[in-house]
């Protein structure tokens, strides 16, 4: 009786071990590293990948000492969905398309003014893809910034990557835009991308076809490599691109959302002001809060910002008490200035929020908020907001004053 007992027991637990039916070895995967949305002729989705070529990272043939080209296979196809794209896609691709590695997703500038949420839907929903790939929209075709080389980086999807974990622009996960379009008190803010020249090519097959090559000619005089670069970021309203911030304007939003504590500062010089003051700022803090009156509402805005001065062309000692202070208060005018050219980018020539102050409003007025969060923007866009910066240098780098000049 005991034998039959672990007999039935041995069976069930081999009809339990489900094993890796499903498993699929790595030489038999197609490894996405960007992917970019655009819109297509006729309304159809344009899906374009970026796939490791298996060479170029340690698999197959080696290339020729000295030579050096693209990392990536970069292919694109046509579908009524960026499903139907894919599968369009898997008819050209030997091996199966794979997700899990995906490092940025781009959208077209096209496809992201008329709204981003028909394309954004797959990737939420994709078992393979990652909620923490980066988020970025393209000024203009996300498949031409796909097309592209890194001079440091295996992929320019992985360089596109590392700029935005080291916060350079506004860092926007999948997860976060997630959020941001189920918000109705922020509206999504992306870093932009494109290409831009970016010196010559220095090796054979590193050349990008692209506007800034050309320079007036119908050929480039010379080659011309391109590299992905951070212009700024693209201002929505809910899910539909509506404008840019520039680079500086960009520091500002991100200063506004308390999510960078770092960044450099340029003021005149006190004492020469044709002259130049650099300031490193290594710490910051910004608290806004929200006021209704039951009519008019507005916000109150504190920065502190914390920095060491690294860059001095001017001649003043900062040993002087009454210089160290005129420099701090032109840092915190030029904080604020930046911080103002941001807000009213967004608040006066676009009407969204992009900073996260209807949050702060929700979170204090709860009960008022119900019958404002429809028309928020409105609401935002005739709001007064006052700034307070308060700068800080803490040190002024291996040396007080500037050395002295030769007699």
């Amino acid at each position: 009786m005991i034998k039959k007992i672990c007999s039935l027991v041995l069976v069930v637990l081999l009809v339990l071990q489900g094993g890796c039916w499903g498993r699929k070895e790595l030489g038999q995967l197609a490894i996405v590293m960007a992917a970019g949305v655009d819109r297509a002729p006729g309304g159809d989705i344009r899906l374009t990948v970026q796939l490791a070529r298996p060479r170029a990272f340690g698999g197959g043939v080696e290339r020729p000492s000295g030579a050096q080209e693209n990392n990536a296979w970069v292919i694109s196809e046509n579908g009524e969905t960026v499903l139907d794209a894919q599968r369009n896609l898997e008819k050209r691709v030997s091996r199966s398309i794979y997700w899990g590695h995906n490092v940025i997703l781009v959208f077209g500038e096209e496809l992201a003014r008329e709204g981003i949420r028909q394309a954004f839907n797959f990737f939420t929903r994709s078992p393979t893809a990652r909620e923490t790939l980066w988020v970025m929209v393209a000024r203009g075709k996300a498949e031409d910034v796909l097309n592209s080389h890194s001079q440091l980086e295996n992929t320019s999807a992985q360089s596109a990557g590392s700029m935005l974990r080291m916060r350079v622009g506004e860092p926007v996960m999948l997860k976060d835009l997630s959020m941001m379009l189920a918000s109705k008190g922020t509206n999504p803010a992306l870093p932009r991308v494109e290409l831009t020249a970016s010196g010559r090519p220095q090796g054979p097959g590193m050349v990008e076809n692209i506007p800034q090559g050309y320079k007036g000619a119908q050929q480039p005089p010379v080659g011309t490599h391109a590299e992905i670069t951070l212009t700024g970021t693209g201002i929505f309203k809910d899910d539909k691109l509506v404008g840019w911030l520039n680079v500086r304007e960009t520091r500002g939003l991100l200063w506004l959302k308390d999510e960078i504590k770092r960044g450099v500062v340029t003021v005149p010089s006190p004492v020469e002001p044709g002259k130049k003051i650099s300031i490193n700022i290594t710490r910051g803090n910004t608290r806004v809060e929200a006021f209704f009156d039951g009519e008019s509402v507005w916000f109150d805005v504190w920065m502190k910002m914390e920095g060491t001065l690294w860059e001095q062309q001017s001649k003043e000692k900062l040993t002087n008490p009454v210089i160290y202070k005129a420099i701090e208060k032109a840092m915190s005018r030029e904080i604020e200035n930046i911080a103002r050219g941001a807000l009213n980018k967004a608040q006066l020539e676009y009407g969204v929020d992009i900073f996260g102050f209807g949050e702060a409003f929700h979170r204090k007025y709860k009960r008022e908020w119900a019958s404002m969060q429809n028309r928020w923007n409105e609401v935002f866009a005739g709001a007064q907001v006052n700034i307070a910066v308060e700068g800080r240098i803490r040190r002024t780098g291996l040396t007080t004053n500037r050395l002295s000049e030769p007699q």
